[in-house]
């Protein structure tokens, strides 16, 4: 029962305390990250390959380090393996950080302060938000949080239970490495390459579990019509495939064209009505049920898996 508690202690963590607000292992990774960056990125089409070695540098090191230290908890340490594990997979989550952005953002919008949403908006997203509408700021917020949910919260919970500690925490800084590096922007093309497809391929199957988890929790017809109709023309293989169960899900027109750095990109849309403020709160409700759903199906994994091992 090792791995399930973990994972229940872990998510327990994350829901009452939150993100640290010092000293979080993320921060120092991704200073770190950043470092790396700058001496190894040559801004050329051969920046791919030192791309690749900077993602072997930051990633093995802790992969092998962690994944020592716990088949040794493992094997002569139960307890500590559980509180260790617990405590890496509290570090990994955001679950709580996700809810925390959201609610300013529908407060903002139905206390008719646009500038203000639209400024807290800016900060969970990559998209250009000077100029958002009120619908168009009530989508970003909900396409983040439908598509974190997945990346910040069903991932990490999907890797425990796989790989344990090693499992989680190469999943999150990986993670980290393509919300830094993954951009299609003249800097990180090419250096981004090797980060954004070990993100992609990392994510395959916990996109899946959180869209089938938002489908289970709403409108299951729908959600299973928009992921057929629409996740397959988005250029992410994981992010059409959650945003659009998402919307679905929740019955609302996600997706569509956004300015990134200036430049507008064309995205497919789902069908739907168009989100106002009082639908963050319906997302973050379908979430909130997905996630539950996830944790418990992943606590039956892990037993069954335990069981199996025995």
């Amino acid at each position: 029962m090792l791995l399930a508690a973990a994972l229940w202690f872990g998510f327990a963590l994350d829901s009452w305390l939150g993100e640290p607000r010092r000293w979080h292992p993320l921060v120092g990774f991704g200073r770190l990250a950043g470092q790396v960056e700058a001496r190894l990125n040559r801004g050329s089409g051969k920046a791919l390959w030192w791309g690749a070695l900077a993602l072997s540098l930051l990633l093995l090191p802790v992969l092998l380090a962690s994944a020592m230290l716990w088949w040794w908890l493992l094997a002569d340490h139960p307890l500590a393996a559980l509180l260790t594990g617990a405590l890496g997979l509290y570090f990994a989550l955001g679950w709580h950080s996700l809810n925390a952005h959201a609610v300013p953002i529908a407060q903002a919008l139905q206390a008719e302060r646009l500038p203000a949403a639209r400024e807290v908006v800016a900060r969970i997203v990559s998209r250009d938000c000077d100029n958002l509408s009120e619908s168009d700021t009530a989508r970003a917020a909900i396409e983040s949080l439908l598509e974190n949910t997945s990346d910040a919260v069903v991932g990490p919970l999907f890797w425990f239970v796989i790989a344990g500690l090693p499992g989680v925490l190469v999943y999150r800084l990986s993670n980290t490495l393509d919300a830094m590096w993954g951009y299609r922007t003249q800097r990180y093309r090419y250096f981004g390459w090797a980060a954004a497809r070990l993100d992609d391929l990392l994510n395959l199957l916990p996109a899946r579990l959180c869209a089938l988890a938002f489908a289970a929790a709403g409108d299951a017809g729908a959600a299973t019509r928009q992921w057929r109709a629409s996740a397959r023309h988005w250029s992410s293989p994981n992010a059409g495939v959650v945003i659009a169960a998402g919307a679905g899900a929740l019955g609302l027109a996600l997706g569509g064209g956004a300015s990134y750095h200036g430049v507008w990109q064309d995205k497919p849309a789902t069908a739907g009505r168009e989100p106002q403020a009082a639908d963050i709160t319906l997302a973050r409700r379908l979430a909130r049920r997905a996630v539950l759903l996830v944790v418990l199906m992943l606590s039956l994994a892990a037993l069954a898996l335990e069981g199996f091992s025995l």
